[in-house]
């Protein structure tokens, strides 16, 4: 019986001896190591919460390196499925000509880009999705389609809450913008501002 209780307290120790020592949170729960070949899961997160985390690396940083003027972007259009839609960030400068703010829940800016008048949403509330989508989130990073469809209205919500108050003072003055923009084909379904500030391209 001895022999047998030797060799038992040897294989376990042999078998503690070949784990990997794991630390452990302050509640006494191992903390895993993250797998670097996983995906990004908001399932713990809130709408809001993923917006203002992924506000800089996923839509600011995104549309720096990725913003195409308007004539670029318009010209893209044309590769847009019939039917389809398609969203991207544009750096855009023109003139204000109209500021309308008779509605106090779905504002709009009028600028003229290339020569024509474009509607620019300014919010508060935008019924887009061209922020989430040209920012590349994708469904699969979520756990349901209710909350990808939160989260088009936490983004949109934060970009409005960055935007400088703009007013009728704006009207006849030079304006930068970087918009989120839902193309159709040969056609721009809706534009929303991401960032706003007055003066020339410097």
């Amino acid at each position: 019986m001895k022999r047998i209780g030797a060799t038992v307290v040897m294989t376990l120790a042999l078998a503690v001896s070949g784990c990997t020592v794991v630390d452990l949170d302050a509640s006494g729960n191992p903390i895993m190591p993250k797998d670097p070949h996983a995906k990004p899961s908001y399932s713990n997160q809130t709408p809001q919460q993923i917006a203002e985390a992924s506000w800089q690396s996923r839509v600011l940083d995104t549309a720096q390196q990725h913003a195409m003027s308007w004539a670029d972007m318009q010209t893209k259009s044309g590769t847009v499925k019939a039917g389809g839609s398609e969203s991207v960030f544009v750096r855009a400068s023109g003139r204000v000509e109209a500021v309308d703010t008779s509605n106090s829940r779905e504002r709009i800016l009028t600028l003229t880009l290339n020569g024509k008048p474009v509607n620019v949403s300014l919010g508060p509330v935008i019924r887009s999705n061209a922020l989430r989508d040209a920012a590349g989130f994708r469904f699969e990073e979520f756990t349901n389609q209710v909350q990808y469809a939160q989260l088009t209205r936490a983004l949109n919500r934060h970009a409005v809450q960055q935007l400088p108050a703009v007013d009728a003072s704006w009207v006849g003055k030079p304006a930068q913008a970087l918009l989120a923009v839902e193309m159709g084909h040969n056609s721009v379904n809706e534009v929303m501002a991401v960032s706003l500030k007055q003066g020339e391209t410097p």
